[in-house]
């Protein structure tokens, strides 16, 4: 291993330790959040009163008083800042070391997938209060470049013939965006179901709910974030189809991965399609919402570890 094979080992490692330590101080802010909110405030809806930040109360600054929570918060934006940075650094000397894009196996499909579901936290950050959400955002980047520290790691090295093609470049870097983007999608799903069902349930909420906003604000943030998901995914299938003419003379062949690229596709459109024009929204909508992510982490581990397939570069 070059010297820059080893500085990005050091960068990814530095940016894990740096997620970890972000989804601590998030885990904070959201448990400290809920503690600090007085029974009457929970029983009168505190938690879907609109904000400046367009999301609910429990979200602003000063719908919680205590200054450690919101230091909590604080630390947890700025050591998440800090970890996509070491992680893009990382990716870039990478990509140095190896002489190429740093997106042809599954160790840096895992490192791109975890910076785009970064820079989408850090993005829709800036115009709403999502902090919410950082605990998980962080932990499944902790799990991630663990994972792929440990299991999916490979030196940095030229990629085979076949894949050194512009429209393959393209594919990969738009499917694995799409997996960041939909990865994100999925938390908000998630907690939006679990939201939705304390509360129709009429039991009394833990902490952790009790500081998210109405399941209605995190069910249309699932649904926008989707939505470019989507396009990015249909993209990918575009893409795919091309780069497929260019390097097996054909543009479908029902590869195992391509027919779950479809799949995907397809629990999206109906998602999608659900919501538009029958209304669907909540819970159910939700579920296909995680089904689609799962669908994703089924076609990126499951067709590339286990599966014979045309496009199982995984490296290992």
């Amino acid at each position: 291993m070059g010297d820059l094979g080893q500085a990005s080992l050091y960068l990814v490692t530095g940016a894990m330790t740096a997620y970890l330590v972000s989804m601590i101080a998030f885990a904070i802010d959201l448990t400290g959040k809920a503690a600090s909110r007085t029974p009457a405030l929970v029983a009168a809806g505190a938690s879907t009163a609109p904000t400046s930040t367009g999301v609910g109360a429990p979200d602003a600054p000063e719908a919680t008083p205590s200054g450690r929570v919101r230091k909590a918060a604080r630390i947890g934006m700025s050591t998440f800042w800090v970890a996509t940075a070491l992680l893009l650094a990382g990716l870039v000397t990478r990509g140095l070391a190896a002489g190429r894009v740093p997106w042809a196996n599954m160790y840096e499909f895992t490192l791109v997938g975890i910076l785009v579901a970064s820079f989408v936290f850090l993005g829709i950050q800036r115009t709403r209060d999502v902090r919410y959400v950082g605990t998980f955002v962080a932990g499944a980047g902790v799990v991630g470049l663990f994972l792929a520290l440990t299991v999916l790691y490979v030196d940095a090295e030229p990629v085979q013939p076949i894949l050194e093609n512009y429209w393959l470049v393209i594919h990969v870097a738009v499917a694995t965006a799409g997996m960041g983007v939909f990865g994100v999608g999925a938390v908000f799903s998630g907690l939006q179901i679990a939201k939705d069902r304390a509360v129709t349930s009429g039991k009394e909420q833990g902490r952790v709910l009790s500081s998210l906003p109405a399941a209605d604000v995190m069910d249309r943030l699932a649904y926008r974030i989707n939505a470019v998901g989507f396009v990015l995914w249909t993209f990918t299938l575009i893409s795919g189809a091309i780069w497929a003419e260019h390097a097996w003379s054909r543009y479908w062949g029902w590869d195992p991965k391509e027919v779950v690229s479809l799949i995907i596709w397809v629990i999206y459109a109906a998602y999608l399609h659900a919501r538009a024009t029958r209304g669907w929204e909540g819970r159910k909508a939700s579920w296909f919402s995680i089904i689609g992510f799962i669908a994703t982490l089924v076609n990126f581990y499951g067709v590339n570890l286990f599966v014979n397939s045309l496009h199982s570069y995984s490296g290992l």
